[in-house]
């Protein structure tokens, strides 16, 4: 797969869980917490492949798009600071909801010019081997991803590449200790007792029982 084709695979993916939010009940709690744990795996995992292999290449090949790397880069760094907050953000929240949009609209925004002059004038630059060693690099690069944003860490190399192994090893800590607490919590669920009925049911199923022994 060459790299056009895999992160615009990135984007539909990220596009269909937007949907899916947005079509979610203002009940639905659980259900958006969920999805907003998708949406910020995959866009954190996106990011980091995109500043470690797929930017640098763009800017190493054509001077001319530069300028455009740079403020992707920019529109990097105020998505993952939303990302840092929803991240840790309780779904009752009353910013919840608000900050999930306009994670939307930015990121919306941000596909659409990546998809619409970005990767068109890459694809100029680029021979189609070229872009097919490109996506073979970000597959990789996709195995030692972060799967959490840090928006205070580098997003250029070296440093993105040294910073990112570092925080990919916490992100699977992290990971692993928050499938633990929610199974740990459901089970609790499942565990506990049902609640007695309440005093007035339970003494009025008593003296039905006694009138029946009269």
């Amino acid at each position: 797969m060459d790299a056009i084709t895999l992160l615009k695979a990135d984007h539909k993916t990220v596009e269909q869980l937007f949907r899916k939010f947005e079509k979610a009940g203002d009940h639905a709690l659980a259900h958006k917490r969920k999805l907003v744990d998708e949406i910020v795996r995959e866009l954190s995992i996106h990011a980091a492949i995109e500043e470690q292999v797929f930017y640098p290449a763009v800017r190493a090949r054509s001077e001319a798009l530069s300028s455009d790397v740079l403020r992707a880069l920019e529109e990097h760094h105020v998505v993952k600071w939303v990302l840092s907050e929803l991240d840790t953000l309780p779904p009752e929240s009353e910013r919840f909801d608000a900050k999930v949009h306009v994670l939307m609209e930015n990121v919306r925004a941000h596909v659409t010019e990546e998809e619409q002059y970005l990767f068109p004038e890459v694809k100029k630059a680029f021979k189609p081997q070229e872009l097919r060693q490109v996506g073979e690099a970000l597959e990789l690069a996709k195995k030692g991803a972060p799967t959490h944003p840090h928006p205070a860490a580098p997003d250029t190399p070296p440093g993105n590449l040294l910073t990112g192994a570092v925080a990919a090893v916490m992100d699977m800590g992290r990971d692993a200790l928050r499938t633990a607490r929610r199974k740990a919590v459901t089970q609790v669920r499942k565990s506990a007792p049902r609640p007695l009925r309440k005093p007035l049911e339970s003494m009025m199923s008593v003296g039905s029982a006694g009138d029946s022994l009269h």
